[in-house]
């Protein structure tokens, strides 16, 4: 009697080529020493580094402790060095700065000239402040919204949208409110009558439809000619609603109370 045959250790993929899995390396794959690189946080300068470090150990900005400050900051630039990072003259400047800072206080110095001496941080100390407030103004701009970063412009145009037109519907009221305005206009311009002309409802229709044949529109007020007076304007009205009624024109009004305007029915193939 046999045994079980042992279970098949699984392995992670080492590695995954254009999305199949690779389970082992190929013997003859060159990895260069400088393949990994550690990237650290960016500065912007040795004022950057010098108030990072300050305020990571919480140290009051007006007294520094120069010493220790120091050895963090030769540590940081050691580190930089080993890890083969270009060196910029700015940062080995700084470090020499502290340098000297630090031998001036360990330095001893005459009472007589220990009061009027000025504190050999002090240049450092207002330079940081400066540096401090500049970064923190820089910070708050960047904070507020930007255009095409935060905020983006964005528009339709509207010429190309059909907008169809809506005309309010005519009452009859509004019909007589006006042949009443051309009634009046017909008082003040009454005069004496020799002889009476016949006046035909058909022929005025006629008359109507070919000045709206050379025209789009005509206001309403335009179709009652005021040499004819009340027995022009009568017949005018009802030529105007016999052809309101036959379909032949249509009196539209722009706006709720605005002038009346007449226009003729253009006719279509399916009428």
């Amino acid at each position: 009697m046999t045994g079980a045959a042992p279970a098949l250790e699984v392995l992670e993929p080492v590695a995954r080529v254009k999305g199949a899995p690779v389970g082992q390396l190929p013997e003859d794959l060159y990895i260069p020493p400088d393949a990994l690189e550690i990237f650290l946080e960016a500065f912007e300068g040795p004022l950057d580094l010098l108030l990072y470090l300050i305020r990571k150990q919480n140290f009051d900005i007006l007294d520094i402790p120069i010493a220790e400050i120091s050895r963090q900051y030769i540590g940081y630039i050691e580190m930089m060095d080993s890890l083969r990072m270009e060196l910029a003259a700015e940062y080995l400047l700084m470090a020499a700065i502290l340098a000297e800072i630090k031998s001036r206080m360990l330095l001893p110095r005459p009472k007589e000239t220990e009061a009027e001496e000025e504190d050999p941080r002090a240049e450092l100390v207002r330079r940081l402040q400066e540096y401090e407030r500049f970064k923190a103004a820089a910070e708050r701009l960047d904070r507020l919204p930007r255009l095409e970063r935060d905020l983006f412009e964005a528009g339709a145009g509207s010429d190309d949208i059909p907008v169809p037109k809506v005309y309010p519907s005519i009452a009859m009221k509004d019909l007589l409110s006006a042949f009443q305005d051309v009634l009046k206009r017909l008082n003040h311009t009454r005069h004496h009558h020799i002889c009476r002309e016949p006046l035909s409802v058909r022929e005025r229709m006629s008359m109507i439809l070919e000045r709206l044949a050379g025209n789009a529109t005509l206001a309403f007020e335009t179709l009652f000619p005021l040499h004819e007076g009340r027995p022009g304007a009568v017949v005018s009205l009802l030529a105007v609603l016999e052809l309101g009624k036959e379909r032949l024109i249509e009196i539209i009004q722009d706006e709720p109370l605005g002038a009346l305007r007449v226009r003729a029915v253009v006719a279509t193939g399916g009428d």
